[in-house]
């Protein structure tokens, strides 16, 4: 190495160097990458610990009227070598959608943090009201109205991490009579978590029955709603300003403005692909112990999720993958002073200069998770500029050209700003900029001899 940096190298061999010694600086690179992304999960980690006891990403469903009834079954055995058939009084469920169901949510946000991690978390009042009317045809069930046992009737409401409830207990009231609550026996959507109420529905014979219901839950990340009435809706406000709609409807409105947001949504069963009636075996007991399971957003459920503006991690990640360009503008500039302006640069100038350059995306992850992401980029690429302009001053041995040098990065450091922050222009922004630098780098060089050699005079015309 000592000997080629001593011997006179032809302008190729001087590109093919520096395109070598770029190449090694890939794995800092990378490294930094594994880095930001070892980062990223012990943020995870963190703001699952901060949210621990305060409650997951919620999702709540129902009500849902359950009335269980008598049924024959019948099963086929073997006694003595001969098949027996038998036919036992079973207990199952007829579960009831409701015909229309209204609810209303409020979120109120609050920052939690823990050294430097922070999770957005929220306190929710959920009230609304449910309309529920026994079926004429309930024959087509294979159920009769006179076989339902009305007084053992349940009304169930689901929520996913029942941990979350919180304040004075959950209200429900049917046809203005107050019910008292019990744990457990939510619906499947909630994985069997929630509450449930026991009531005498007898009067649903005759009857629609209205239920009332209020309840305060907290949880963290999102609200998700499982649909299952005839006709759903939902309204959902939060002084919030960056929600996301997420799951398999999108709000039928809402509303975005500097004191929150507001969205609304209405499903039809129709939509869901399910029936008002249902029916079924008696829910497993020890299926409550199963809950605190958070059901994600699926295709048959609305949801919301309080989000961060800027995920910084998920910023810094993009950033390190134009780390190449960096190193790459930078080194072509080097190189053009050294071939074209005469200026010698060595291989160990090129690897501190880019070890300066990679150093930028340590510092702006560090900054990053202490004072934001804006700010650390503008500590870390004013802090590296500033470095790289002193050591190419006297690499270069001129200030005019440290200074060319500055600009070039001060430039380098604004386009991925804006590469950063345009997310769905970053293609044709780094595209445009890679064919303005490959026509400028055609024209510095056109009269260059890449392999050392006087070009042959042109024969006269």
């Amino acid at each position: 190495m000592a000997f080629a940096d001593r011997a006179e190298r032809t302008p190729g061999m001087k590109l093919a160097f520096t395109i070598l010694v770029a190449a090694l600086l890939a794995i800092p690179l990378f490294s930094v990458y594994l880095l930001a992304y070892d980062r990223e999960n012990q943020s995870r980690t963190a703001i699952a610990s901060i949210a621990e006891g305060w409650g997951g990403p919620q999702t709540i469903a129902g009500p849902i009227l359950v009335i269980p009834y008598q049924a024959d079954a019948t099963e086929t055995v073997t006694e003595g070598g001969r098949q027996v058939t038998r036919t036992n009084r079973v207990w199952r469920e007829l579960e009831l959608a409701p015909d229309v169901a209204n609810l209303e949510s409020s979120l109120a946000p609050e920052r939690r943090k823990r050294s430097i991690y922070e999770v957005v978390v929220y306190s929710a009042h959920t009230a609304g009201q449910a309309r529920f009317t026994l079926p004429a045809d309930l024959t087509r069930y294979g159920v009769t109205a006179d076989a339902l046992a009305y007084d053992r009737a349940e009304l169930r409401f689901g929520l996913s991490d029942a941990r979350g409830l919180y304040g004075p207990p959950p209200s429900v009231t049917v046809d203005g009579r107050s019910a008292k609550l019990q744990p457990g026996k939510g619906p499947d959507e909630t994985g069997g978590s929630g509450f449930f109420a026991p009531i005498d529905a007898s009067a649903i014979r005759d009857r629609a029955i209205a239920a009332q219901f209020a309840f305060d839950f907290r949880g963290n990340g999102s609200l998700t709603l499982s649909p299952r009435a005839g006709d759903t809706r939902w309204q959902v406000t939060s002084p919030w300003q960056h929600p996301s709609f997420q799951g398999g409807f999108l709000p039928t409105g809402h509303a975005t403005t500097s004191d929150g947001f507001r969205a609304n949504w209405r499903v039809g069963n129709l939509a869901l692909g399910t029936s008002l009636v249902d029916t079924g075996t008696p829910a497993d007991p020890n299926r409550a112990a199963a809950g605190n399971v958070a059901a994600g957003p699926g295709t048959h459920q609305a949801s919301v999720a309080l989000i961060t503006p800027v995920d910084l991690y998920a910023q810094v990640n993009r950033s390190v993958k134009y780390g190449f360009l960096f190193i790459g503008f930078t080194f072509m500039a080097f190189l053009l002073f050294d071939v074209v302006g005469g200026v010698r640069v060595s291989a160990a100038e090129y690897l501190l200069v880019g070890a300066g350059l990679v150093l930028f995306f340590i510092m702006l992850l560090a900054f990053a998770e202490v004072i934001g992401f804006t700010a650390a980029y503008l500590v870390a690429a004013a802090a590296i500029v500033a470095l790289l302009t002193a050591y190419s001053a006297a690499v270069l041995r001129s200030r005019r050209r440290a200074g060319y040098i500055a600009g070039l990065l001060v430039a380098l450091y604004a386009v991925l700003y804006v590469l950063l922050s345009l997310e769905a222009y970053s293609l044709l922004i780094g595209s445009l900029l890679l064919f303005a630098a490959l026509a400028s780098v055609m024209y510095l060089t056109r009269n260059l001899e890449w392999g050392g050699r006087p070009a042959a005079p042109e024969p006269a015309v």
